[in-house]
């Protein structure tokens, strides 16, 4: 887990908000470095606690006590400003716009053990671990369709269907 990089994106949780929504993302950049320059550049004012490179690199870029700005204009079950009551984890992929691919191993291997970890740490229910275009349909698409939503429900994080 690498800390070099900080985010200056964030501000204090509320007192009264409990953490109990996990966010995926991905990056939908051309390059992780382009990404990760954009997650800590202040105009920006875009953020996440964590990126996760292809190959599983990863990067803390704020702290799951403060509120990162990932989801935006969001609403879950009821409850707007997503943000507000959630950990954000970006995944470098480029995206619909610059060549959206596959997750590779590494990195979804990553993203579960960083999701365990936070699912001990803070009460997540497996109906709260979304992608950012369940909490903003109408403007985002990630993680989309090539993302392994049942690999993750396997290793006992959020939900996958029966057949």
């Amino acid at each position: 887990l690498r800390t070099d990089y900080i985010s200056p994106n964030f501000d204090p949780r509320q007192t009264n908000t409990s953490i109990d929504m996990l966010v995926i993302h991905y990056t939908g950049m051309p390059t992780a470095a382009a990404a990760l320059a954009r997650l800590c550049d202040p105009r920006a004012e875009v953020s996440a606690h964590y990126l996760i490179e292809e190959d599983g690199a990863m990067f803390c870029l704020v702290d799951e006590e403060n509120r990162a700005w990932h989801a935006g204009v969001s609403q879950w079950r009821g409850h707007a400003n997503v943000n507000d009551r959630s950990i954000g984890i970006e995944l470098v992929n480029p995206g619909h716009e610059f060549g959206y691919r596959q997750f590779p191993r590494p990195q979804m291997d990553a993203l579960i053990n960083v999701a365990r970890d936070i699912l001990v740490r803070h009460p997540i229910p497996a109906r709260n671990v979304v992608g950012h275009s369940d909490v903003a349909p109408a403007r985002k698409l990630d993680p989309g369709e090539l993302f392994d939503w049942k690999a993750l429900a396997a290793a006992g994080i959020g939900l996958w269907p029966d057949n």
